[in-house]
This record gives structure tokens, C-alpha cells and sequence, in this order.
């Protein structure tokens, strides 16, 4: 039994007709009729009974309709299947992060991606989450790092949580430490030891500019800040200079705390939920789902 010929058996089935079944699959009428018998013959019964002008199903022909479609089925979804893993040598991701993530999370699994499938462009754009998710309702990413909760109302998307991460406050190693005026920094510091501190400030828009915001209200007062409008490299320059502390996630405080101290904060401390997301309508390509499953791998 040849996949060519239950091809040809699906179309006279769906059809009911030899001359418009060879003219859907782009074969001549004569070799069709001659691969319909070959398979008859090897089956050992009839699939059709053959009326002028009048087509039909024999009961063999019943039982094998659905098992054919069933193959051809399968068949297509494991050319399909090849194709995507053969387009992982050539295309493109569209990602996008905030920069802090862009930073800290993304520089070693991006690595590993190139490393892997090199052929790959990575396409990278940074923002804050309410800009993200504005990006990929539009369909310009594919995959998108947020912070959540995500901006409401926002579009249908699907999220997956992908890490919890603690944030922490940075200084100068010059300047006091948080909250202790010129005495020796404690291993940890309150939030509410951040005032009175002169902070350093992300643009507005970012998600840790909100977080910090908020965390100090709670607090029960209002952040006095030193400098405001920077990017993540902006702000931790700004720091190493003097200018005031920040808070910032503590993988960037690992990878770029280079001249700054580093001071975690006391139980409840703060926190940001990190997740993976995508449009919930439409598929991410085959290429963004490797990516997405090598960000959960590590």
C-alpha cells in the first residue's frame, strides 16, 4: 500500500468522481484509475462501486476512508513537524525584556541559544512591561519577559511564571550605608530606612521605578529622589558616583555590582514575578518555543 495511493483514494471518496479527484491531486485521469485498482487488487476487494455518472463507498471502502485520513493526516503533521525543526538553521526570534532583564537574566541563555542554533537572529527589544505588552498584542515579538501583575486592561495573552526574584539596595561604598547615616551598614535594611535617603531613580514607565514607588507608600512616606529618567546602566553608574542609592533586582546586583554595595532587604523585603509571555491567538514559531523551553531549563 503506497501513501500515493490512499491520496488518491481520499479524493475519488471526497469527490465522487475519478475525473475531478485526478484534477485535485495533479494527476491524469487514466493514472489515478490504475493506482485505484493496484490498490484494490491489494487489499482484495472493491472500494467503489463504479454506476455511470454515479460513484459510492463499498463497505471496504467505508472502513478504510478514516483510516486513510487518519494517515495522511499524521503524514502532514510529520512533514510539518521536520519543516520547523529544519527552519531552527535560518529566521529569527523576536524578544523582548526589560532592561534589567536584558542584563541579568537573558545575557548566558541567549549564549546557549546562538551556541545552539546559530543560524538564528535574535531580535532584541527592551522596554518596560506596559510597552512589551503593547508590542506583542501588535504582533511585533513573539515572546515577551514581563513583570507582573500585567497592566489592566491588557490584551488576551497567555503567561508562564518563570522566576521570583528579590530585590535589593544598592550604594556607593564611599557614601553611608542605607539608613545608618556614617555608622557601620547592617547585614539588611527595612524598607522604611530608605527614608530620608536621597534615591536614584529609573524613567517613568519602568516596572521597578512602580515597585520602589509603591513600596515606599507603604512604607508611610514619600521617595526623595537624587536623579530621575535613567536606564538600568544610567542608574547604577549614577550610584557608583555618589548620587543616592537604588534598588534593583538582585541578579543585576550580582552581575554589575562591581563598585557598589550591595545590601539585601529584611523579610517581607520586595519582590518581582517574572514571567514568559505570548499571544494567546496565535502559535509562537517553532524557533520562540525552543528559546521559551531553554529559559525554563535554566
Amino acid at each position: 500500500m503506497q501513501f500515493q495511493q490512499l491520496q488518491y483514494f481520499v479524493a475519488v471518496a471526497e469527490t465522487r468522481h475519478f475525473t475531478r479527484a485526478a484534477d485535485l491531486v495533479h494527476v491524469a485521469q487514466p493514472s489515478l484509475s490504475q493506482q485505484i485498482k493496484a490498490l484494490e487488487r491489494e487489499l482484495g476487494a472493491d472500494l467503489f462501486l463504479r454506476a455511470r455518472g454515479n460513484i459510492t463507498l463499498t463497505d471496504a471502502g467505508e472502513a478504510l476512508l478514516p483510516l486513510a485520513r487518519r494517515i495522511l493526516a499524521d503524514a502532514d503533521t510529520a512533514r510539518h513537524e521536520v519543516q520547523e525543526l529544519v527552519q531552527l538553521r535560518s529566521g529569527r526570534v523576536r524578544l523582548g525584556a526589560t532592561p534589567s532583564l536584558c542584563t541579568g537574566l537573558l545575557p548566558d541563555v541567549l549564549r546557549a541559544f546562538h551556541d545552539r542554533y546559530p543560524g538564528i537572529r535574535l531580535l532584541i527589544e527592551e522596554g518596560g512591561s506596559h510597552d512589551l505588552v503593547r508590542e506583542l498584542a501588535r504582533g511585533a515579538l513573539d515572546l515577551a519577559l514581563v513583570v507582573l501583575p500585567l497592566p489592566s486592561p491588557s490584551p488576551a495573552l497567555t503567561t508562564v511564571e518563570v522566576l521570583r526574584e528579590d530585590l535589593v539596595v544598592v550604594s556607593s561604598p564611599d557614601s553611608p550605608a542605607p539608613g545608618q547615616g556614617q555608622g557601620q551598614g547592617r547585614r539588611t535594611v527595612q524598607v522604611a530606612d530608605l527614608e530620608g535617603e536621597r534615591l536614584v531613580m529609573f524613567r517613568h514607565g519602568y516596572d521597578l521605578r512602580e515597585l520602589t514607588v509603591a513600596a515606599c507608600r507603604s512604607a508611610g512616606f514619600e521617595p526623595d529622589f537624587a536623579v530621575e529618567g535613567g536606564e538600568m546602566d544610567a542608574v547604577l553608574g549614577f550610584v557608583r558616583a555618589g548620587l543616592g542609592v537604588a534598588v534593583v533586582p538582585r541578579m543585576v546586583a550580582a552581575r554589575s555590582g562591581r563598585g557598589l554595595r550591595v545590601t539585601p532587604l529584611a523579610p517581607p523585603g520586595m519582590h518581582r514575578t517574572i514571567a514568559l509571555a505570548h499571544r494567546s491567538d496565535v502559535a509562537p514559531p517553532r524557533a520562540a518555543r525552543e528559546l521559551q523551553r531553554m529559559l525554563f531549563e535554566r
